[in-house]
């Protein structure tokens, strides 16, 4: 008790210089913290127990702020449409568009309205995170020194934003900042699936042992999640993904099942062009035959220049479909409607982590909570399954929901939603193997995929993708996997897309014997990648040669593309490439690569493994990548080439080689038997503190792909314990 009252009378003094928390408060944290405790294992990662699921919540979040309060925090301002309070007038536009989807307001009346069971958990989730900054006085908040329990409503997916990330800041900035002025257009070419995500499944038919198994391979910007176990006295025990600030474990598993989420092309939401007409200063939209007035809303939003906080106030338009986020012409405006259900996203998104197996997954997807990914399962009764998109209205399909579609007209409202047996998926394929990689899901299982013309073209408008193709065929010509072979086949080295790219250049250099001696570095490097076997390595430097020439020669395609041009998948695109530049623009794009090499390294023979380097930073804004600082070579790359394992590096300004900042993440390998055993790997480790033992200890697994053992048994967690403690000590 004097203890206590001792911790009291200090936190006390905390509160009076720093978030001002009251002493009723502090008495109630210390008294959940007390059933509470955090192990943290040999690889720093938290196995977090307690009570209740409440309880275990407090600690998550408490162990979250540990290991990277900035993140967290930044999580949230990013949800609330807060960075330009911290970060300027550049954020202005995005924060507006934080505001028109959802607002601190009505994420509060939303919470008043949670069920009291989901009360608790979202009281824990503030109840951790400002117990944190109670007990650490020295961290100093950019803005949020309290957090709230009604802020997990605005960042409920697992993705930041959700949908509304695909919402153009500089789309609102032409029509708002512009006083609809002018216009803003899509350029032609869709941008190619940089990031994304891959995720297996085997079947018991495939693997060695008969029971399921499943890879969970999320592409994020790096550090965008945590490693962690969840574990309460009310059954909860989840392991794997979360992302700062949430409360559920996003991508992961239980004892009896698994569960991993790409991104989706999934049409959940829609645009309208809503036809306007101006009455004195007060706008109208034509509906049904009718005009209606256009909603107008004041916005003021603050934003910090140097040392002063400054507003802009903002009038946006609202019609029955949505917020208006842009415009066509002067008369057609662009309103866009989503899902707005925050409450069923994340009770969805957290109840899934309970479920026994695939019929209460199934049932918790029923709730229809998740409008931005695809679902990729197994589970310990050797259910394997797969399900494209959540959250599906119906629409009359004779309309292209693909693009802008009449607002005016009543034959283009939702009529519904799509159960959960309607949408795109496969359980149990014959085949054995699922897959997604943020492609079609009409190739997820081979031969036994589910068929394209079963289903209206708006639930599944995915195209296919070079990481599609690579996983079709490693997963189609193994007969049997285990962890081993499945880690393996993660990390296929193949580069699909030089498939397209390579024949092209092989048969475009035709060259006499005078060119032949007057370029002999481009007959060398052409001789390099005949023999290529067009696989990723860090010591290969056709590999190099390959990535080099092949960006200059599709950002040359890329210049030419009009912006009227219809948008093409990034497939369509590269072969587009390959047939509309000529011969001579070929090879002379490889010449530019060479020199380009030799230029920046004093040899175009350089491995890859050279260039494209892991540097870890803690992502603070004064950071830079620096080529005179440790690094690690890295042999896998970008996805947009077909490489499962994903790296996405560039050169920054004064640096020569490439440095990843997205891509592989965590990832996992599970196998549901009788106990469940799995394996994972983080990009660099644990803590975001240099200097600490955690920072970059998984840095050297990650690079060259390989996993460490996930410790899931309390036997297991306390035989490899590096430190035991309740929050707050």
């Amino acid at each position: 008790m004097r203890l206590l009252l001792s911790l009291l009378l200090i936190l006390t003094g905390f509160a009076a210089t720093a978030q001002k928390f009251t002493p009723l408060e502090l008495a109630r944290w210390q008294q959940q913290a007390r059933q509470v405790q955090i192990v943290r294992d040999t690889y720093g990662v938290p196995h977090i127990s307690g009570k209740t699921d409440a309880d275990a919540v407090f600690g998550l979040l408490y162990s979250q702020c540990e290991d990277d309060f900035d993140r967290l925090e930044t999580n949230y301002l990013d949800a609330m449409g807060r960075l330009a309070e911290v970060d300027g007038e550049k954020e202005l536009y995005h924060d507006l568009r934080a505001r028109l989807f959802m607002d601190t307001l009505q994420a509060a009346a939303v919470y008043r309205k949670t069920p009291l069971e989901f009360q608790k958990l979202l009281n824990a989730f503030a109840d951790g995170t400002n117990y944190y900054l109670a007990t650490h006085p020295a961290v100093r908040p950019r803005l949020l020194r309290r957090f709230q329990p009604w802020m997990p409503l605005m960042f409920s997916e697992g993705s930041i934003g959700g949908n509304v990330s695909v919402v153009s800041t500089e789309r609102l900035k032409a029509f708002y900042g512009a006083k609809k002025s002018s216009s803003w257009q899509e350029n032609g070419f869709r941008r190619p699936d940089d990031i994304g995500s891959n995720g297996f499944a085997i079947g018991p038919v495939k693997s060695a042992s008969g029971h399921a198994l499943l890879l969970i391979n999320p592409h994020t910007s790096f550090y965008f999640r945590s490693e962690v176990q969840m574990t309460s006295q009310q059954g909860l025990n989840a392991y794997g993904a979360v992302t700062w600030g949430q409360f559920f474990i996003y991508q992961g598993f239980n004892q009896h099942c698994g569960w991993m989420h790409t991104s989706s092309s999934a049409d959940s939401m829609d645009e309208y062009l809503e036809t306007i007409e101006k009455k004195g200063t007060a706008y109208f939209y034509r509906y049904a035959g009718k005009l209606r007035p256009v909603v107008a809303q004041q916005i003021t939003l603050p934003y910090r220049d140097g040392s002063r906080l400054l507003r802009k106030s903002f009038t946006v338009y609202r019609t029955h479909h949505g917020p208006v986020v842009g415009q066509q012409t002067d008369r057609q405006w662009v309103a866009v409607r989503m899902m707005n259900e925050p409450l069923a996203a994340l009770q969805q998104s957290y109840l899934r982590t309970k479920a026994s197996g695939y019929a209460g997954f199934q049932e918790v997807m029923k709730l229809n909570g998740n409008a931005s990914n695809n679902t990729v399962f197994a589970d310990d009764q050797g259910n394997t399954a797969y399900w494209h998109g959540n959250f599906m209205p119906k629409r009359d399909p004779k309309f292209d929901w693909n693009q802008p579609v009449d607002g005016s007209t009543t034959a283009t409202e939702w009529r519904g939603f799509h159960a959960v047996s309607e949408l795109v998926q496969v359980h149990n394929p014959a085949s054995g193997f699922i897959q997604n990689c943020n492609s079609t899901p009409f190739t997820v299982s081979g031969v036994s995929s589910p068929g394209k013309a079963k289903y209206p073209a708006y639930m599944a408008p995915d195209a296919e993708n070079y990481r599609g193709l690579n996983a079709v065929r490693v997963l189609s010509a193994k007969p049997v996997f285990t962890l081993d072979t499945l880690i393996a086949a993660a990390n296929d080295p193949h580069l699909a897309a030089f498939d397209d790219l390579i024949p092209s250049l092989l048969t475009a250099y035709q060259p006499t014997s005078v060119e032949k001696a007057t370029a002999p570095a481009t007959d060398e490097a052409i001789g390099l990648l005949r023999a290529w076997n067009r696989g990723y390595s860090q010591t290969s430097v056709a590999q190099t040669v390959a990535i080099y020439w092949a960006e200059r020669l599709l950002a040359k395609a890329r210049s030419r593309m009009p912006s009227a041009q219809p948008q093409l998948d990034y497939i369509a695109f590269v072969r587009a490439a390959v047939a509309t530049t000529s011969p001579v623009e070929k090879t002379a794009a490889l010449a530019e690569a060479i020199d380009d090499l030799a230029r920046d390294f004093g040899t175009w023979k350089k491995p890859w493994g050279e260039l494209n380097r892991y540097q870890r930073l803690t992502g603070h804004v004064a950071e830079t990548y620096d080529d005179q600082q440790p690094s690690r070579p890295v042999a896998f790359t970008s996805a947009v080439w077909g490489s499962l394992a994903s790296f996405k590096a560039r050169a920054y300004p004064g640096t020569k080689k490439r440095y990843g900042d997205v891509g592989n993440s965590f990832v996992a390998v599970v196998e549901f038997g009788p106990r469940v055993v799995a394996r994972s790997v983080m990009t660099g480790g644990q803590s975001s503190r240099p200097g600490t033992p955690h920072f970059v200890d998984q840095a050297d697994l990650y690079c060259n792909g390989r996993f460490k053992e996930v410790r899931f048994y309390p036997e297991d967690v306390k035989a490899h314990a590096e430190k035991t403690y309740h929050p707050g000590e």
